[in-house]
């Protein structure tokens, strides 16, 4: 039976028609429809839990998974979606969607043929990340890829062809200049916050240095989230070219700008899995750096052993694959393979990364030293990588515009430009972990110590998270404080103290004799 719908004045099918309300459930960015277990759509045309639907509004439409009410929470006629699905079909409360099977995804058949042994190439990879970009794929599909990847099942030219396919279904920035810098860190660090400060130093050399940073996923602080607690960082591309037209830099959120958006779209499935893919984080990184307009790339490569690279063995395979990738895609990649024992500066958690930051570009007398260091040799290696600076002087140039206020300035001039500079706030509750004993520091757990300052809030209470104050080999008296726990809440302070009471040796310190 067709009607004329009341929100696009054209016939609907109402058989298979449903009128929208709005239920604010999210689910990340998973697709979701949510019917009723009576649903005269779900008996007509045989669709059940998981099944995959095709949803359309007015002119837009989307793949999604169903979910089944089973409760009141829909009345009959009546469907919900995700908050993802909901802000794609641009929706209202009362709008009329209508429900129907999806095409079969074809490319899935190449995803089979790797599992049993043949190649992707490059139409496959293009077809399957088009496909996932597209949202055609169930994330049981998408999981299907991810573990047809792992383990080091992409070889070289596999890997150069689905970074060239996540750049392909992406936005790309354009830039009038010859040379557009870039860094990136792989991560697994706590506050290893060097982004923010090295774009100053370059930016203010005279070299041009778009920064898209992400938000964090598993660890208490983005570089975005960081810097947002100083400047707003959701900027559109427009918006962004016109901050490095005007300072030749930005440190933004890459969201917003949509670069390879099927990176997003993989990692929200390959977390939960925690399958370690070397061609898929060389992809990842990459695509982002090549959509971003970048011609330069330095990567800062955190070596220990609770960091992301745990050895020197696997350092020098991730590096080797970085820099030939990037040659193949036309890419200039330099690696830098750096400490990875313990977390860098004093902050762990957007506010506390913050005052860190600050405090290096002021040139603070109590500025954590770690943090200046680390930041001055990868900027001193963007300055050489772009052949500005003689090979070996880039760490005394990057120097001087530290200590003469050039980078201090241009940091400030940059907040200004992507909407106006802020300061960041500061937690109400604190509670410090001393030493059991005197003695020296002799490891420190990265992946609990970040736990902690997840537990206490972060990275959704910026002010939230673990002011670090024990590095390695430092000596400390009994009951000295290692770390300060910092949380907006009570509660939240509390969870945080019953985890650490529960652990032995997140700061591990060996005892003094006598």
């Amino acid at each position: 039976m067709k009607v004329r719908s009341a929100t696009t004045g054209k016939d609907v099918d109402r058989r298979n028609a449903l009128t929208l309300r709005y239920l604010g459930i999210d689910t990340y960015l998973h697709h979701v429809v949510f019917m009723r277990s009576d649903c005269h759509i779900c008996r007509s045309e045989g669709f059940s839990a998981q099944s995959r639907v095709r949803v359309q509004l007015r002119n837009r439409s989307i793949i999604a998974t169903v979910n089944v009410v089973h409760s009141e929470l829909l009345s009959p006629g009546e469907s919900g979606l995700s908050e993802s699905a909901w802000r794609a079909l641009g929706a209202k409360s009362g709008d009329e969607i209508t429900l129907s099977h999806p095409a079969p995804v074809e490319s899935i058949g190449r995803v089979r043929a790797k599992v049993y042994g043949q190649p992707f190439d490059d139409q496959a990879m293009l077809e399957i990340v088009s496909d996932i970009q597209a949202g055609r794929y169930s994330d049981l599909q998408v999981s299907a890829f991810i573990t047809a990847c792992a383990g080091n099942r992409l070889d070289l030219s596999e890997t150069v062809a689905l970074t060239r396919a996540m750049v392909a279904v992406g936005e790309r920035l354009q830039w009038p200049m010859k040379q557009v810098m870039d860094k990136h860190c792989v991560g697994g660090l706590p506050g290893n916050r060097t982004t923010p400060i090295i774009v100053s130093i370059v930016a203010a050399f005279g070299l041009t240095i778009p920064k898209t940073s992400s938000r964090a996923i598993t660890s208490p602080a983005g570089t975005a989230d960081t810097m947002e607690t100083l400047a707003p960082v959701d900027l559109s591309i427009d918006a962004m070219r016109k901050v490095v037209g005007r300072e030749g830099g930005c440190i933004v959120w890459g969201g917003a700008a949509g670069l390879s958006p099927a990176d997003d779209a993989l990692v929200r499935v390959e977390r939960p899995l925690e399958l370690e893919s070397e061609g898929q984080l060389v992809a990842s990184v990459l695509s982002k750096k090549v959509a971003a307009g970048s011609t330069h790339v330095v990567v800062d490569m955190p070596v220990g052993p609770t960091a992301k690279v745990r050895s020197k063995e696997a350092a020098g395979f991730l590096g080797s694959r970085l820099e030939e990738v990037g040659r193949a895609i036309g890419l200039n990649v330099r690696v830098a393979i750096t400490d990875g024992t313990q977390p860098v500066g004093r902050g762990i958690g957007p506010a506390l990364e913050a005052w860190d930051v600050l405090a290096v570009l002021r040139g603070e007398r109590q500025a954590p030293q770690d943090l200046r260091e680390r930041a001055l040799t990868l900027a001193g290696l963007i300055l050489e990588l772009s052949q500005s600076v003689p090979r070996g002087m880039g760490r005394h140039q990057a120097e001087l515009l530290l200590d003469d206020g050039r980078a201090w300035s241009k940091f400030q001039a940059i907040c200004e430009a992507q909407g106006g500079m802020r300061t960041p706030t500061r937690a109400r509750h604190t509670c410090p972990v001393p030493a059991a004993c005197a003695g020296h520091v002799a490891s420190v757990d990265n992946r609990r110590l970040a736990r902690v300052a997840k537990l206490a809030g972060a990275p959704k209470a910026p002010a939230a998270g673990v002011e670090f104050l024990a590095p390695l080999e430092c000596a400390v008296g009994k009951g000295q404080p290692l770390f300060v726990v910092h949380a907006e809440a009570p509660g939240e302070l509390e969870y945080a103290m019953d985890y650490v009471r529960s652990q032995r040796d997140i700061v591990s310190i060996a005892e003094s004799e006598g």
